[in-house]
């Protein structure tokens, strides 16, 4: 007998047992013993609409043994809702879980719908975040949270300066440049109308904001003209300026002289460059950009740059 059957606690559920198809299925998953009989109690007291502390800690005993199971994290959140549980409680628990599957989706996804019933963000939240981040500064479940956070406890002044001792840390942390455009920029859409990743110039972000974010971009590529971060920021921000590419082709032009082959600091330099000469009608200098990087700088996307040749009129090169 299984923990449930020997509990007097359960005797009146009569567990429900998964149909897999008849007695000799085609294709049964190979549940432990222990799942298994979980699981045909939890299907029991879900088709009662039970809410109670036994179901609670029933999804609790689940989720240890499968943490990705979506449905169960719903039924959870529904008892703590309905017995109105301590939320503080459950995001404490929850930090024990996410720190031992770094990449459940389920969990955050929970986290939101606890957190979403909290009127002020709890003190420990956000230093717990940077405890999974220390973990994987990349986490794309940690940092998805993390920006619906910010929106919905309009965090938008106390989260740069996180977001600046990030990319202190490491300037190449490509998650940290993703979130500075969020926090930079999202607070002037409207997420139910309008997308973040709009790229073209919002009256409502003001030129100021914008000349510096151009500002801090370029002061960041001097520190590491190879990361391809800043310059895709750079891009960015220059589209919501309204002003084109071009503003930046004395700077670019600072890490890529396309008229000596030894004269390249930056491969992304000579993309930017060779967008910026075409967009100016000076065909043959963007042709050159690209030739640097189909035989020298990025030879293994040779196709790719042969393509943006071929856009042009131009012959493809080898490397």
């Amino acid at each position: 007998m299984g923990k449930y059957a020997e509990s007097s606690e359960w005797d009146d559920i009569v567990p429900i047992a998964q149909d897999d198809g008849g007695p000799n299925p085609l294709a049964a998953i190979a549940y432990t013993e222990e799942y298994s009989e979980a699981m045909s109690y939890l299907r029991a007291v879900m088709g009662k609409d039970e809410k109670s502390d036994r179901a609670l800690r029933l999804t609790g005993d689940i989720i240890r043994l499968n943490p990705a199971h979506y449905t169960v994290w719903l039924y959870r959140a529904d008892n703590l809702f309905t017995l109105q549980k301590d939320l503080l409680e459950e995001l404490e628990w929850l930090n024990g879980i996410s720190l031992k599957h770094l990449k459940n989706y389920q969990i955050w996804h929970h986290r939101q719908t606890i957190m979403s019933h909290i009127s002020a963000l709890p003190a420990p939240e956000l230093r717990f975040l940077a405890r999974m981040f220390s973990k994987d500064a990349k986490n794309y479940h940690v940092w998805s949270y993390r920006q619906w956070l910010v929106r919905h406890f309009s965090l938008w002044d106390t989260e740069l300066p996180y977001v600046e001792t990030l990319l202190q840390q490491d300037v190449r942390n490509n998650s940290a440049w993703n979130h500075r455009w969020f926090v930079v920029f999202a607070r002037y859409t409207d997420p139910e109308k309008h997308s973040v990743k709009n790229g073209g110039a919002d009256e409502e972000v003001q030129r100021e904001v914008l000349q510096s974010e151009i500002e801090y971009a370029k002061e960041k590529i001097t520190l590491a003209p190879q990361n391809q971060s800043p310059w895709n920021y750079l891009r960015g921000v220059l589209r919501k300026k309204g002003m084109g590419l071009g503003e930046a082709k004395v700077f670019a032009e600072g890490f890529a002289d396309v008229d000596r082959e030894d004269g390249v600091r930056s491969s992304h330099a000579l993309d930017l460059l060779a967008d910026i000469y075409a967009q100016e009608q000076e065909k043959e200098r963007s042709g050159k950009a690209l030739e640097l990087l189909a035989k020298r700088y990025d030879p293994v996307r040779q196709n790719y740059w042969n393509y943006r040749r071929s856009l042009l009129g131009l012959a493809q090169v080898e490397a």
